[in-house]
């Protein structure tokens, strides 16, 4: 994991994935120093991470009041509950559907959770957050918020798109890929996160992205992209392509089976 400034106090945690005929995911997380300390999500739920410690390395957990999870996916929650224990005085921010979802697996403490929805605001002392549904998303407890201090939309998993390298998936900027090289990941990841928006009235969904272009923020960090810093208005216009971009297709069992061909008993690609 990599951790670097955007702006004057909002820290990313950037992790990656990576995903063969795809790329490298980026995964991060975010924390913002206000008044009230919020960190936003906690990381992939993949044994070998230890959020926690990479969190101690931008601010004491102890000081965390809040946890903003912008959904409950696994990509979003793999160190929440370690947080909780180092964070005693922290409520979790989300909805009465991303409670119900956790539930399934293992619940978030009741007296530990704060119920905000789309609309409302969040006062962490020296700012308020807005809350607001992303157009794209791929789980039905999203929410993102802009801050207004300091102009920076937090947008979950809306605007992500793969990267070529892991280097520049977790240490980058979105500017680093050429204008269509940054189109084309993000229309994939949006044909491939947000398969509904195939299936939607296109204008009613275009109509969901006026309020992000009203906002007009300075920065906007996805989960799924690096810093994305005055980019807004182009990239809003490649999501509003994506109803009549290509649907993904994955792979099918005769692909899967010819991967698994080309690598040895041990996991390693064989030799060429």
């Amino acid at each position: 994991m990599d951790t670097h400034k955007v702006g004057s106090d909002t820290t990313v945690l950037a992790d990656s994935l990576e995903i063969p005929g795809i790329g490298h995911i980026p995964v991060n997380a975010y924390v913002l120093t206000a008044t009230e300390p919020v960190v936003v999500d906690t990381g992939l739920s993949i044994a070998d991470r230890n959020f926690v410690n990479t969190l101690g390395s931008v601010i004491d957990p102890a000081d965390v009041l809040w946890i903003w999870l912008t959904h409950p996916d696994r990509d979003h929650t793999g160190g929440i509950f370690d947080l909780l224990v180092a964070a005693p005085r922290a409520k979790v921010v989300t909805t009465f559907i991303g409670a119900g979802i956790m539930t399934t697996e293992r619940p978030l403490p009741m007296d530990r959770l704060y119920f905000l929805n789309p609309g409302q605001s969040l006062d962490v002392g020296d700012r308020m957050l807005r809350a607001f549904r992303p157009p794209l998303f791929d789980n039905p407890a999203t929410v993102g918020f802009y801050d207004e201090k300091t102009r920076i939309c937090f947008s979950s998993d809306c605007f992500g798109g793969p990267m070529p390298t892991a280097e520049l998936a977790e240490s980058g900027h979105a500017n680093d890929l050429k204008p269509e090289e940054l189109r084309q990941a993000q229309l994939l990841w949006a044909t491939l996160d947000s398969p509904w928006v195939h299936v939607v009235d296109p204008d009613k969904f275009r109509a969901t992205i006026d309020p992000l272009r009203d906002m007009a923020p300075e920065i906007v960090l996805s989960t799924h992209l690096p810093p994305a810093v005055r980019m807004t208005a182009s990239m809003a216009d490649t999501i509003s392509m994506a109803p009549d971009a290509d649907p993904f297709i994955g792979p099918d069992q005769a692909a899967l089976e010819q991967m698994l061909a080309s690598f040895e008993p041990g996991g390693l690609p064989a030799a060429t």
